[in-house]
């Protein structure tokens, strides 16, 4: 199992200040929002967090999540509160509401825990959210990724950085042994909250923790941390040589397609091109995660020849035009239409940022101009009669119409005469094509 120092010594606030210093830049009254679950380690994070703010004039505001997965989870985020309340920090609860999946709930947590702390960050104008991740958790990553047989970057483990639609998520704590935030607590005579499921082997990471057979028996800490660190490393100045290539031979439009020059998966090594197509096609296709390494180097291989059919993979259509290749969304792994809510501000089809007014004229409805149900597009429109687009890439453009039909075609710069409140899409896929770099600390 893990080993750890023993007689921890408390992080101090000064240690927490140099590890925030490292990674980011902040206002002069900063305002972080801290992710705390009640545990020992967010709980840590809480205090340094709010001491760090206190001292440059700022404050910082506590976020929890209630899942709602437990029935005890009302009571222990009240007496969360309280202990919060006690140390003047304001905390905020956030609600997972609905129906729940009967499969893959952690991940499905995972998920809808970070869409609400970023929408709460993006609605209170917070720059920046900090998450309790430290020294162990990396550990346990990287050895859970080392089952599962991942590539070099998986096994680099947690980015110190990572970007967000709505904020920054920061980890500062990465570099930090667990056994250093519980003696903080302890010096504070801080309780806190242990979650049952942290226990539960029904979890691959809580397996990891229990034991005698967990895959860190016998691996010493300190030569795992330096592999971990190494990986980082060179996952940085992968993604360094990677991004040049993007911003060389990659065009991105706003109405969410790709085009790609294919000297770049022929003149560069195979895994610097895939490399490339990875980064092209989780972003167009709206994707959280790349597709597995052996299906994009079977894509690469098909680009390569001279035939003009289209290919498939990760919700993208490859097309060959003009001795370019066109990337576009596969419109039969798209997001149906959807009504939009006046003042709604939503992330649609895991790509499009929409952002109704208030006081929108129209119920609209936003959908793919080829989807099947979409209205049809008068192409004979003044707007639109100098405007030249072969018929795949029309067809993935996205339109909002209501009950008289196409209202407008924000990346046609068409708008149906008399419409009013349109809503704004911007083109914003949960994986950037770049996006800040991996961080090390």
């Amino acid at each position: 199992m893990l080993t750890h120092e023993t007689a921890a010594k408390p992080l101090s606030v000064g240690e927490f200040a140099a590890s925030l210093a490292a990674l980011a830049q902040f206002e002069g009254s900063p305002f972080p929002a801290v992710a705390v679950s009640g545990g020992p380690d967010s709980l840590a994070l809480a205090i340094l967090a709010d001491r760090w703010a206190r001292q440059r004039g700022g404050e910082i505001c506590a976020l929890t999540v209630d899942h709602r997965l437990r029935p005890e989870s009302g009571d222990e985020i009240r007496r969360l509160g309280a202990w919060l309340a006690a140390r003047a920090i304001r905390h905020e609860v956030l609600v997972w509401a609905g129906e729940k999946p009967r499969t893959g709930i952690q991940e499905a947590a995972r998920l809808a825990r970070y869409r609400l702390l970023g929408d709460w960050c993006l609605a209170n104008g917070c720059l920046h959210l900090l998450t309790g991740h430290h020294r162990d958790d990396q550990i346990e990553t990287n050895l859970i990724r080392r089952r599962a047989h991942s590539g070099p970057d998986g096994l680099a483990g947690m980015s110190a950085i990572r970007e967000l639609p709505e904020c920054r998520l920061l980890r500062p704590l990465l570099g930090v042994a667990r056994p250093r935030l519980v003696a903080l607590l302890e010096a504070e005579r801080q309780p806190f909250i242990s979650d049952p499921s942290n226990f539960d082997p029904a979890f691959e990471r809580s397996r990891l923790r229990q034991g005698d057979n967990a895959p860190a028996a016998g691996i010493g800490v300190s030569p795992l941390l330096g592999d971990i660190r190494a990986l980082g490393c060179a996952r940085i100045a992968r993604e360094h040589e990677r991004n040049i290539l993007l911003a060389r031979h990659v065009a991105l439009h706003p109405a969410g397609f790709a085009v790609l020059d294919p000297a770049a998966l022929a003149e560069n090594s195979c895994e610097m091109a895939d490399r490339l197509l990875a980064a092209v096609t989780t972003a167009v296709g709206g994707a959280a995660y790349p597709p597995r390494r052996e299906r994009i180097a079977r894509l690469r291989e098909v680009l390569g020849v001279t035939e003009r059919r289209g290919h498939t993979l990760g919700g993208c259509r490859f097309n060959i035009w003009r001795d370019r290749v066109l990337v576009t969304r596969e419109l039969a792994k798209a997001a149906p239409p959807l009504r939009l809510r006046p003042g709604e501000r939503i992330t649609w089809d895991r790509r499009f940022g929409i952002m109704t007014p208030q006081a929108a004229g129209s119920r609209f409805t936003i959908g793919y101009l080829g989807l099947p149900g979409a209205p049809r597009l008068d192409r004979g429109a003044p707007q639109l009669r100098r405007i030249w687009l072969p018929r795949l890439l029309l067809a993935i453009f996205p339109a909002v119409w209501d009950k008289e039909g196409i209202a407008a075609v924000p990346h046609l710069k068409y708008g149906r005469d008399g419409v009013v409140g349109l809503p704004q899409v911007v083109f914003r896929p949960i994986n950037p094509l770049t996006q800040a770099g991996f961080a090390v600390v």
